[in-house]
Formats: structure tokens, C-alpha cells, sequence
């Protein structure tokens, strides 16, 4: 049911990404599906948001979430609710659980452990090559005064560098050191992990800072959803962060 950052400090934040097992959805989406835009049923997902959130101490009344639209737009989260349009969310409140939903694309979730400062960002490629991690972390530092050698940061299960083939036209948009061409296989394929990485980097989070789990929707596909291996008839896991 949860995948577990050990890079922050559980005394202090919680922090997870489910996984597509512990729920009650039938197949495809079983059994873990935590988001209502496919076609499970409300009731199965409310069941399996409780069951996910409750088992790690938080209560749905708790969660801030966001319609996401593969952009780089930031919320500010002051209180816990639903909104519309953004890609990432930072908030310095105890008791506001910032969420983002995944099927491949990469969660980061963020501790600024000085100004006891939290992010949640959802990055896709779109929002990779619009610099969303870099983004919010410019963001933090203006609301909250963070600075990246105070963050601990995570980089959780999306689609794996070997599995993810794009376009010329997308791989384009992408450094030289994210992207190669197999020349066998005559595909573009891109490292969203290397390359969300990067941004932490940049904004001085040290490596040794990050922590970045192997795990590949796609190539552990049993574990996780992948929108891409099961060609968009799947669930969706969600990231969480938030103070105690």
C-alpha cells in the first residue's frame, strides 16, 4: 500500500506514495485506484483514499488537492481543500496534507526542514521541461525563506528512463544529458528522474539530499499503475506530504 521516503524526518512530516495494492477497486484499476477521473466508482476510490490515508495518520478532511493540467502552476495551501490548475503545491501549515496524482509521471515531494516548509509537485514531461520543481522551489523561497541546503527531497515511482520512448519533437525539449537516441531501436528516450534531479541540484539541495527510489511504473507495472503499459485503462496512486 505505501511506498516510504526514508530521506525526511517522520518525527516531523509525513510522507508516501501508494502503490495499486490495499483497495477494493475491481480490474482494471485494481485494487488501489485513488483518483476519480477514470472510470471506477466514487464510492470505491472514497474507500481506498480512507483506506490509504487513514493507515498513515492523516484524515481526508486533512488533504489539499488540485485538478492537475500538466502545467507549472503553484498553490499556495493555507487550508486544506480542492482546487483547479495546479501541477504543484507548498505550504508551511501543520496539518495540511498536499497531494498530487501519478500514472507515470514523477511525484517530488519536498522538506525545507529550517522553515519547516513542505512541497508536493506533480512533473510530467511538459512540466519537467517548464522547470515545475525549480519553479516551486523559487516559490518556497519567496513565501518561506527556503534555501536548498536546508531541503531533504524525494523523487518517487514514475516511468523509468529505458521505458520512456518519446517523440523527436518532445525529446527536443530536453538537455542532452536526459535524453538519448537508441540507435538499434531508432527511439528518443528521456530520464524524467535525472532530469527533475537536476532542478533540486540547481537550487542547492545536495545530492546527498535526494533520494530517488528505482521503482518504474511501467517495468513494475504489479506494483504500481502506468497509464502508458496499460494504455490508459488504469488507476492512479497519489503523493502525500504534510507536518505532524
Amino acid at each position: 500500500m505505501h511506498l516510504i521516503p526514508s530521506i525526511f524526518n517522520s518525527q516531523i512530516v509525513i510522507a508516501a506514495q501508494s502503490t495499486r495494492h490495499g483497495g477494493i477497486s475491481p480490474n482494471p484499476f485494481n485494487s488501489l485506484n485513488l483518483g476519480m477521473a477514470v472510470n471506477d466508482t466514487p464510492e470505491n476510490v472514497l474507500k481506498n483514499r480512507a483506506l490509504f490515508f487513514n493507515s498513515l495518520g492523516i484524515d481526508l478532511s486533512q488533504l489539499s488537492t488540485s485538478k492537475q493540467i500538466h502545467g507549472n502552476a503553484i498553490l499556495l495551501a493555507t487550508a486544506a481543500g480542492t482546487s483547479e490548475g495546479f501541477d504543484a503545491q507548498i505550504s508551511n501549515q501543520k496539518g495540511v496534507f498536499l497531494v498530487v496524482s501519478v500514472a507515470d509521471c514523477t511525484p517530488i515531494l519536498i522538506h525545507d526542514e529550517k522553515t519547516n516548509a513542505v512541497a508536493a509537485i506533480h512533473a510530467g514531461w511538459r512540466g519537467t521541461v517548464g522547470n515545475i520543481v525549480k519553479n516551486t522551489l523559487q516559490q518556497m523561497n519567496a513565501e518561506f525563506g527556503t534555501e536548498g541546503k536546508n531541503c531533504k527531497a524525494f523523487i518517487g515511482a514514475c516511468i523509468g528512463y529505458n521505458q520512456f520512448e518519446v517523440g523527436q519533437e518532445v525529446a527536443a525539449q530536453f538537455e542532452e544529458p536526459f535524453v538519448r537516441f537508441d540507435r538499434q531501436k531508432q527511439k528518443y528516450f528521456v530520464d524524467l528522474k535525472a532530469a527533475n534531479k537536476q532542478q533540486l541540484i540547481g537550487f542547492g539541495i545536495p545530492s546527498s539530499n535526494i533520494e530517488i527510489t528505482d521503482y518504474c511504473t511501467v517495468t513494475n507495472n504489479d506494483i504500481f499503475f502506468s497509464h502508458r503499459k496499460e494504455k490508459g485503462s488504469t488507476g492512479r496512486m497519489m503523493a502525500v506530504i504534510g507536518l505532524k
